[in-house]
């Protein structure tokens, strides 16, 4: 890093500041009063947040946005050093999405402005503080979620900094008093070295992004960098390469064998959550209830308490708040419940997270619907509307995205949201499902979001639960699909198109 980030008052400037990772930053910034801009093609909620709270955004990425804070617009036949003072030169962020062609960055790099990736930025910020990083393959939003929340109602009083919305702190940031951050860290492109915490957290390590890496062994070695530089280190021992290639100051399992300093034993599901008792170094602290479904979530909650009694929070702190913990947002996250259907918008794209929404799903099968009028009188049928994402992904592991959907009583695939990518792979939707359909073949390929929208508009049932599971864009369709449900549907819903053979 040629440069190092000023938080003295420098202005930012953010390229696709509406992302939620990026969007996260800004807030924290333009809570400390720093001038703050950014570009987004898309306005969303979290931009107006942002506005709201000073931020400039513009709905344009153009060469002139960076000129905002001096007033003077770009003339790219005159010197830059004659047109834009050097201390009012935006420090620009972007994340790895921008390119070169991006004409704000070409800019950026034309005036001689500060550039930082977004990491850069959090890794400034965590360096200031006592820092709190959450990293892992699956399960990092949802733990610095539960991690951040328990701190939050202990009155530690963190700034958190995550990649998903909660209700408590009504986004994805919040700035805090105290002298500690809990921050997700993605190692999704290699910028998880750049963090260096009192606290490291590790939920697992598998191969997602194919993209950037080409075997496990990269990922692991990015990860074991990562916990060189954290002073306490704590760690997942259910993961085999967590246990067996990362050094752990403290370890967490939900197997009561395991050893681990903190277990989960008599753990009892049901629709309502999951609860268990909590062991730690051999003493039993008490029972935990968590509204959160799953296992992965048992043990993305067992994460969140071993950081909170680091910190000292006592155990009957932990217990009584941690019911009130709703979740982040698109982790299994209802989003809403017509004509006795529910309808679930959730972020699993790599095939260990489809296994643990559909595990999920089970348990919601077995109470989701028990207060309706037609609980007991017709069957509950898991529907799994899945958008892959990314070529590379889905290409790499295809064969474990075949065998994923084990409970589903219906599948549905659409075309491969690219992220950007290139289609090098020569991978389709369509491959997809058919792959999933040698297992499954309950399948169904429905390539664009319209196609997929009609069907699912006049093919559900009363009973189903309906589960949206994407990293890209196929959750704006569920809108649409539950409107169709307001109103009182017909006796017999059309039966769905033929599945694939």
């Amino acid at each position: 890093m040629l440069n190092s980030v000023d938080f003295s008052g420098r202005p930012f400037h953010f390229i696709g500041i509406g992302g939620i990772g990026m969007s996260a930053l800004a807030h924290v910034l333009a809570s400390r009063g720093l001038p703050v801009s950014g570009s987004d093609l898309r306005l969303s909620h979290i931009t107006e947040r942002l506005a709201s709270q000073g931020a400039h955004i513009f709905n344009q990425q153009r060469a002139d946005n960076l000129a905002f804070f001096t007033g003077q617009r770009c003339d790219h036949s005159a010197n830059q050093a004659d047109l834009l003072p050097q201390d009012l030169l935006p420090q620009v962020v972007c994340s790895t999405a921008i390119g070169d062609r991006n004409a704000e960055y070409k800019e950026a790099l034309r005036l001689g402005c500060p550039i930082f990736h977004r990491s850069d930025i959090l890794a400034a910020l965590m360096n200031e503080r006592q820092g709190i990083a959450i990293a892992g393959t699956h399960g990092k939003t949802t733990t610095s979620s539960i991690a951040g929340y328990l701190l939050y109602q202990a009155g530690i009083d963190p700034t958190i900094i995550i990649g998903g919305e909660v209700s408590t702190w009504s986004g994805n940031a919040y700035v805090g008093q105290s002298d500690y951050v809990v921050a997700e860290a993605d190692e999704s492109d290699g910028s998880l070295i750049k963090l260096s915490s009192y606290i490291g957290v590790i939920t697992n390590i598998e191969l997602d992004h194919p993209d950037h890496y080409s075997s496990l062994d990269q990922v692991v070695a990015i990860f074991d960098k990562f916990a060189s530089q954290c002073e306490v280190v704590i760690g997942s021992i259910d993961c085999p390469t967590v246990r067996d290639r990362i050094s752990l100051d403290i370890s967490y399992s939900l197997d009561p064998d395991s050893g681990a300093d903190y277990i989960a034993t008599h753990i009892r599901e049901n629709a309502a959550g999951t609860t268990a008792a909590i062991w730690e170094r051999g003493e039993k602290l008490g029972d935990l209830s968590t509204p959160l479904l799953g296992l992965h979530n048992l043990s993305n909650t067992l994460a969140a308490v071993a950081i909170a009694r680091q910190l000292g929070v006592s155990f009957q702190n932990i217990a009584t708040h941690l019911p009130g913990f709703q979740g982040a947002r698109r982790r299994f996250e209802h989003r809403g419940f017509h004509n006795d259907i529910l309808f679930v918008d959730d972020y699993a794209h790599h095939p260990s997270e489809v296994k643990a929404t559909m595990a999920a799903a089970q348990v919601q099968r077995g109470g989701a619907l028990a207060s309706g009028p037609l609980a007991g009188n017709k069957p509950r049928q898991v529907i799994a509307v899945f958008q892959p994402h990314r070529y590379s992904r889905a290409s790499t592991l295809l064969n474990e995205f075949a065998t994923a959907f084990d409970g589903a009583d219906r599948i549905l695939v659409t075309d491969i949201y690219s992220a950007g990518e290139t289609n090098t792979a020569n991978i389709t939707g369509e491959q997809v499902a058919h792959a999933i359909a040698q297992y499954q073949p309950q399948t169904e390929y429905h390539g664009t979001l319209e196609d997929m929208t009609q069907v699912l508009s006049t093919s559900l049932n009363p009973g189903d639960i309906v589960i949206f599971l994407t990293a890209g864009n196929l959750n704006q369709i569920i809108p649409d699909v539950m409107a169709a449900y307001q109103q009182s549907a017909p006796a017999t819903a059309p039966q769905p198109e033929a599945a694939l053979t």
